[in-house]
């Protein structure tokens, strides 16, 4: 049996980071508070705009090839009683931003939660 240990893994420079290709790897994610103010954690992740409750713009650090990547999102929320649904537009979704809202199924209006987080695949420009 072989291991491998290594305490930093660096381009041929030793300095840039290695560039993943051809894996499975999530090329975004982010958390954020669910009311659009500020994002807890992430990666490639530049910023996020709220254009008004429930209705976010994700921008991305490192633009994707195109707009068939897989973005997946879930919400989290204390400030109802019904189960929080996150979903994308298709028509929000380009290489370098995807439009998300947080919408309440009891309702069927976007509502701010408590927590968005999301989770991005697919192949960077």
């Amino acid at each position: 049996m072989s291991n491998i240990r290594a305490g930093t893994i660096s381009g041929v420079n030793g300095t840039d980071p290695v560039t993943l290709t051809k894996q499975s790897a999530a090329k975004a994610w982010m958390t954020m508070v669910g009311d659009g103010t500020s994002i807890d954690d992430s990666f490639n992740t530049s910023s996020v705009t709220d254009s008004a409750a429930g209705d976010y713009t994700q921008s991305y650090t490192n633009s994707f090839g195109d707009d068939d990547y897989s973005w997946c999102g879930q919400s989290v929320s204390a400030f109802s009683g019904t189960m929080i649904i996150c979903v994308h537009v298709y028509s929000g979704k380009t290489p370098s931003q995807t439009r998300l809202f947080t919408v309440s199924s009891g309702g069927g209006s976007n509502t701010d939660t408590n927590e968005v987080c999301c989770i991005i695949h697919g192949d960077l420009a």
